[in-house]
């Protein structure tokens, strides 16, 4: 018993341990004409070591192909496969753990051809508009019925466009294409019945035939009428959008006519785009045409309006905005009946308008496009749309537009004016057009004090000031301005300012202060005079002693009037008795300034010193008494 055991258990064990390959599944096969029949399936690969045998039954059932292979994949010879057949797959997959087969499964040789790409014989034009294909397969397929597909483009152009001919026998012809045009064409086919294309064979090239020019783009600029009412008007015009690019013109004619009269006027023979009329001031009718070795195009006919017509309006609002890598323009209409505009754009920049303005008609629809790289890049457009009624042009309206923006070249100049205690406002100055390379959508002003954090304000596009407020007291700033486009921005010159120490409202205040307390004082001091003027006499005025009163005056009147009348008696020449007069100096005034009196030769003789040193006398007041007189 346990041996039995022991001989099965190893044999258990493998078993449980027996990985079998996966099943082959999603079997495609492809009919490669004339070449072989390729057969594919999943998984594509296989962790352990896994080997197919791989079966084909054909011909109808009646033979049929083995073979082995070692990877998913598998191409049967061409002895195999000739169509029309129906074929019959089928893959086993094999390891040492044992064998796993797919499903059978069926395939239409037909419905699974594909052939190499076609050969273009060559391209001939036909009519004015037309191209005829002719080709061939490389394959030998006769009896097969063939689906072809054809795309073109222009040689400028890397848009294809794409045809399909139903039952094409090798030829193909190509219509509803522009005249005197260079084509770039391809061509690819399948049979009729098969799902899969060839590749595209080589690109060949070919040009339709020429015929009479389109119909030209026709516009005007008007200048302003003269005192006579005449003006000048300049004609323009161009190729139509969508006339062919190898157009050959060989000139232009001009003809035009006042609305009220019969008398044509005719230019031919122009080789230039533009020409300048002068018109007098009623309503003309102007047509151009080009002509060509094979006749003239359709006549563009404008209508120029008399000086004193008021033009309609219709354009309510416009608006321009940039997809990368076009700039578009858009705007709404009131009058549902216009739909032809014209469009003008021209460099704020420029200084002559004529030879810098470009023009574009616009049909069917109210907007208008135009690449980036057509325009100046960081320059300001002026672009304006004009609708156009049957021959009747209306009002334009006008917008501004920048194809490409970048950070302005110069900052904003900067100045900063009424500074006080704790504000200051800063002004400065548009940027020049010249310098903005775009819009400018804000400015930021920054400010920092010395030594302090840096702080910053934003303000819009339209301001070109800014108060600054909370600042600190007696304290040194700097500041700056930032202008900024959608680009970027760029700093203007920093400047310094200093706040205030004291405002002059504080000035006024303290002088107001001052003033009032010595008004105050004046007045209470008026009313005090009044009140009591004696004592404001004394305290202003105070008395001064007059000496001829004094005391010592007194005692000395007597004794001076005794003097004088003993030298009285003792002269008697009257002559003595008169003054006489003393020369004044020429220096008086300036001796009188130091209090000196004028020199005299015969002075009144002070009676104090009436006697010589030698011989003194006294001279007693009256008023002593008589002891006293003695003790002297």
């Amino acid at each position: 018993m346990w041996t039995l055991a022991l001989w099965v258990f190893p044999l258990l064990c493998k078993f449980s341990l027996a990985v079998l390959p996966t099943k082959p599944e999603n079997i495609s096969c492809i009919f490669y004409f004339e070449k072989n029949l390729t057969c594919t399936w999943r998984p594509e690969k296989e962790t352990n070591d896994t080997s197919y045998t791989v079966k084909i039954t054909y011909a109808y059932g009646k033979h049929n192909y083995t073979v082995n292979a070692t990877e998913a994949s598998y191409s049967f010879p061409s002895s195999c496969a000739i169509p029309p057949d129906t074929c019959s797959v089928e893959v086993e997959a094999q390891n040492r753990d044992g064998k796993v087969k797919s499903d059978i499964t069926q395939w239409d040789l037909t419905s699974i051809a594909k052939t190499e790409p076609p050969i273009i014989l060559n391209v001939n034009p036909i009519l004015n508009k037309m191209f005829q294909i002719q080709w061939k397969p490389r394959e030998k397929i006769r009896v097969f019925s063939l689906t072809c597909m054809l795309r073109f483009r222009t040689v400028n152009s890397s848009h294809w466009t794409e045809v399909n001919f139903e039952d094409c026998e090798r030829v193909c012809n190509l219509t509803g294409l522009q005249a005197f045009t260079e084509y770039v064409l391809a061509l690819r086919f399948r049979l009729s019945d098969s799902r899969y294309w060839s590749k595209w064979s080589k690109e060949e090239t070919g040009i339709t035939m020429e015929e009479v020019p389109h119909v030209l783009d026709l516009w005007r600029i008007l200048e302003p009428a003269d005192v006579n009412g005449d003006r000048k008007v300049l004609l323009l015009w161009k190729k139509a959008r969508g006339a062919p690019v190898l157009e050959k013109t060989f000139g232009y004619n001009i003809r035009y006519f006042a609305e009220n009269s019969t008398n044509l006027t005719e230019i031919n023979n122009i080789t230039l785009q533009q020409y300048e009329l002068l018109l007098m001031n009623q309503t003309h009718f102007v047509s151009v045409t080009s002509f060509n070795s094979l006749g003239k195009s359709q006549e563009a006919v404008l209508r120029i309006p008399d000086v004193r017509e008021e033009t309609f309006q219709c354009i309510k609002s416009m608006q321009a905005h940039i997809a990368e890598p076009l700039l578009v323009v858009t705007w709404q209409s009131s009058i549902a009946e216009v739909d032809t505009w014209i469009v003008e754009w021209l460099p704020e920049t420029e200084e002559s308008k004529f030879p810098a303005l470009s023009w574009e008609s616009v049909s069917q629809d109210t907007s208008w496009t135009i690449e980036q790289d057509k325009l100046k890049p960081f320059t300001c457009y002026n672009i304006s749309v004009y609708p156009v009624l049957e021959h009747q042009v209306g009002e334009p309206y006008s917008i501004q537009a920048y194809a490409k923006e970048k950070a302005p070249l110069e900052g904003p100049e900067t100045r900063v004016e009424n500074i006080g205690l704790k504000t200051a406002m800063i002004t400065w100055k548009e940027i020049p057009k010249s310098a903005r390379n775009g819009f400018i959508s804000n400015y930021t002003i920054f400010y920092q004090a010395e030594g302090g954090k840096e702080l910053s304000k934003t303000v819009n596009s339209r301001a070109l000031q800014c108060d600054l407020e909370s600042l600190t007291r007696r304290t040194s700033y700097s500041v700056w301005v930032m202008a900024s486009t959608r680009a970027g921005g760029t700093n203007g010159m920093r400047i310094n300012f200093k706040t205030l120490s004291i405002s002059v409202f504080e000035i006024v205040l303290l002088t107001s202060l001052v003033g009032g307390g010595l008004l105050l004082l004046s007045i209470k001091t008026v009313i005090f005079g009044l009140r009591k003027p004696n004592r404001l006499t004394r305290l202003c005025c105070p008395d001064v002693p007059n000496p001829a009163e004094s005391s010592l005056a007194t005692w000395l009147r007597d004794d001076f009037k005794k003097s004088n009348m003993k030298e009285t008696e003792n002269s008697g020449n009257t002559e003595d008795r008169v003054l006489k007069p003393c020369p004044v100096p020429a220096d008086l005034t300036d001796k009188l300034r130091p209090g000196l009196e004028p020199p005299c030769e015969e002075q009144a003789q002070n009676p104090y010193l009436k006697n010589s040193v030698t011989t003194r006398e006294f001279l007693v007041h009256e008023n002593i008494p008589e002891h006293s007189q003695g003790e002297i």
